[in-house]
């Protein structure tokens, strides 16, 4: 029963941590995390490879946490279909150390009127390896004298592998189009070389209940990566002045909480999540175009574990969405005088769905 119950809290927090996508143009990018469980030696497996596949669709419109529900209804919204699958191959060094390498696959598109014509709704895609990471994991306190309850510190790179210059066609008019960078929020990687903590707990109350928590941060000290925002022309004379004429680097962090039901074969699981891209950094600069903002979700999940592979799905249903003011959001209000803040669209829920194979 013990060793039961380790294992769906590994899957539980690998399911949590592995995947940080935003729902929506806030770019928040794969973080591939996990935890590994305690198991007695003779059971710990040497090798773990965990798949993930995480889709949604953002569309509607905030403002701060006001919806500006208009643009769904004049057709005007920014649609934003996501779709990365996150493997990660995990290497088990004893019951307290492990190591984890974790390539995320992604495949999106975004239609707009905007970025066109401004009349005609046309699609941007984006396809290929996204921002590779490694990480190194321990188990802060030994497991035979702490079984109820651990914490598991996290220290990892995060590598600029992911083509954060992608490119695609604009359409200027029905004849005619322009090659250029993609929206920030379906580039395939954000250009910094990063540094992630990550801190994992759980405590089991009895072989059914437990509570689990995760914090996650990612700090990428590049300030910005050198990608134009004009998508293929020329950027407007006011956001070159107030500097979001070029892509930033953001930092991202997560933080996560809630409650594990495990019987016999299967474990379900409520939280909430709170997924954010600030608007300033921990370390280097904060200037350059972003969208920072965050998302507060219920998180319910379901698992089921067969012989070594455990399957899961669950789905973060946003309750609070906000998009915060950007650094060029306050510079344009101090040059103009007139409060300046810039919108993202959100979607409303997002689907984790993937399986973890022990070897």
């Amino acid at each position: 029963m013990k060793f039961i119950i380790y294992l769906l809290l590994f899957v539980n927090f690998f399911n949590f941590t592995n995947q940080l996508n935003a729902q929506g143009c806030v770019a928040i990018r794969s973080s591939g995390s996990y935890t590994i469980s305690h198991d007695d030696a003779d059971t710990l497996s040497n090798w773990d490879m965990i798949v993930n596949n995480r889709y949604f669709k953002s569309y509607k419109h905030f403002i701060g946490t006001d919806q500006q529900k208009q643009r769904v209804e004049n057709g005007t919204n920014v649609i934003n279909h996501q779709y990365t699958m996150d493997v990660a191959i995990v290497r088990n060094i004893d019951r307290r150390w492990s190591f984890m390498l974790d390539i995320p696959l992604e495949a999106n598109s975004r239609s707009s009127l905007y970025e066109h014509d401004k009349i005609h709704r046309y699609v941007t895609h984006s396809f290929g390896v996204g921002d590779i990471r490694f990480a190194v994991y321990r188990w802060l306190f030994n497991p035979d004298k702490f079984s109820k309850g651990n914490l598991q510190a996290g220290l990892g790179l995060k590598l600029p592998t992911g083509d954060y210059r992608f490119q695609d066609y604009f359409h200027t008019s029905d004849s005619t189009k322009v090659l250029g960078p993609v929206d920030q929020s379906i580039q395939l990687g954000d250009g910094g070389t990063g540094i992630t903590l990550e801190i994992n707990g759980y405590y089991n109350f009895n072989s059914k209940w437990s509570l689990y928590g995760n914090f996650y941060y990612l700090s990428n000290p590049r300030d910005q990566n050198g990608v134009s925002t004009a998508r293929g022309g020329l950027p407007p004379a006011m956001s070159v002045k107030v500097g979001s004429d070029v892509m930033s680097v953001p930092d991202q962090y997560m933080v996560r909480g809630g409650l594990n039901y495990m019987t016999h074969q299967f474990s379900a699981s409520l939280g909430l999540r709170d997924e954010c891209l600030p608007v300033h950094d921990l370390i280097g600069g904060s200037d350059g175009f972003r969208r920072p903002g965050f998302i507060i979700s219920a998180e319910p999940g379901f698992t089921y574990r067969l012989h070594k592979v455990s399957l899961y799905a669950y789905i973060p249903i946003a309750l609070i969405r906000d998009r915060t003011q950007s650094v060029p959001d306050k510079n344009q209000t101090m040059i103009t005088g007139i409060y300046t803040h810039g919108d993202a669209a959100f979607s409303d829920y997002a689907l984790d769905i993937g399986m973890n194979v022990h070897f």
